[in-house]
């Protein structure tokens, strides 16, 4: 069952701007108030839900209503019975791979990023194949064979935090809430993380972003920004055809082995674009036709998937290679009290971790562009 957003979209913008702003206060106040409003919105929805639903379960169910496993019920009936949760306490698995559905079904973004779930898992090994068949004579030596070069990646080092307000009020609604606002909470609060980390992330205590250049000069654990590739005007006819055309070619590049040597790999129907909100509807502006029945139509060559992310700079378009970027969630911490900051008015803060890692497979698999979207006749004030 969606969850209506009131607030939360505006201050999850505004805690993108303050992030690539840098400046730690005002992080710290922007991170405070996306969650606030993110508490209201989810606080209110299910107030709303609450004094419509049916009272029978298995109407609610065949609804799309939350019905929770017996081990849920049990969980978060004590959870209620405590008034909150306890130091030691971890959500039952069942709750947490449906916040792992739920944050790839609901964000398409980490869906297309290829997100992993390694459960109890804190590294995963992968493979790089490099070879070729070759042909030789049929009682002749074997004349060609397949190399793969192993490469062990931790996850267990980098720690994602989703701050869940618990709020008094929510623990009177029972545990078929109570889950359901926790769940909701941690699953949108870590979608925020993770597509800061996934997109911009600096590489220190955090993942490497599609942002940052692998083979830049780091300093302090930092990756810098990839430098723009080019610029991108998405001019109707053979300008659009001919930009993304040279986009398509730097994704096709495949580094091998040591040596780096480059080969050619297969993008198609692969090629994701993601765009700062603001820049998007200028983009599919410039790719919009008029067909000859007078319909409009929206299209880019070569297909590439269209998606979203405020951690995109405005000005700036990025493109990705599905499957080469290593997007990871394995293992998970107790839910902990949080008594330091962020304090909240009538709501007890905890904090759920969850370990998570992200990195590029390798510098050409990303290519970041700025854009040139000067629109004829576009709006003036």
């Amino acid at each position: 069952m969606t969850i209506t957003f009131n607030n939360f979209a505006e201050k999850k913008q505004a805690f993108a701007n303050a992030t690539q702003a840098g400046n730690p206060e005002e992080q710290a106040a922007a991170l405070n108030n996306m969650l606030e409003a993110l508490a209201q919105d989810v606080q209110g929805d299910i107030m709303n839900q609450v004094n419509t639903s049916m009272v029978d379960r298995s109407i609610m169910q065949a609804r799309g209503a939350n019905v929770l496993t017996s081990e849920e019920m049990t969980f978060f009936n004590a959870v209620i019975d405590e008034g909150g949760f306890k130091d030691t306490e971890t959500l039952p698995k069942t709750t947490q791979e449906r916040i792992f559905d739920e944050l790839v079904e609901a964000h398409p973004l980490l869906q297309h990023i290829g997100l992993q779930n390694l459960g109890a898992v804190t590294e995963f090994i992968y493979s790089d194949p490099e070879g070729a068949a070759v042909w030789g004579p049929l009682f002749g030596d074997i004349q060609g064979k397949l190399n793969a070069t192993f490469r062990k990646e931790s996850i267990s080092q980098l720690k994602l935090t989703a701050f869940i307000p618990l709020a008094n009020d929510m623990l009177k609604l029972g545990p078929v809430w109570v889950e359901r606002y926790v769940r909701t909470m941690i699953t949108e609060a870590m979608s925020v993380g993770l597509e800061k980390g996934f997109v911009a992330g600096t590489g220190k205590d955090q993942p490497i972003g599609l942002l940052k250049d692998l083979k830049g000069s780091v300093v302090d654990g930092v990756y810098p920004d990839k430098k723009s590739a080019g610029t991108l005007t998405f001019e109707p006819g053979r300008t659009t055809i001919n930009e993304l055309k040279g986009v398509v070619k730097k994704l096709a590049i495949r580094p091998v082995g040591k040596d780096q040597k480059e080969k050619v790999r297969n993008v198609a129907g692969k090629v994701v674009m993601v765009t700062n909100p603001f820049d998007t509807f200028d983009i599919q502006a410039n790719a919009t036709i008029q067909n000859a029945t007078g319909a409009y139509v929206t299209n880019l060559p070569f297909n590439p998937t269209m998606t979203e992310s405020v951690f995109v700079p405005q000005g700036k378009v990025l493109f990705f290679v599905k499957g080469e970027y290593l997007a990871a969630m394995g293992g998970t911490e107790p839910i902990k009290k949080f008594d330091q900051t962020l304090a909240m008015e009538d709501a007890t803060l905890y904090i759920a971790k969850q370990y998570a890692t992200g990195k590029p497979k390798d510098n050409y698999a990303v290519q970041v562009y700025d854009l040139d979207l000067d629109l004829e006749g576009g709006l003036e004030g």
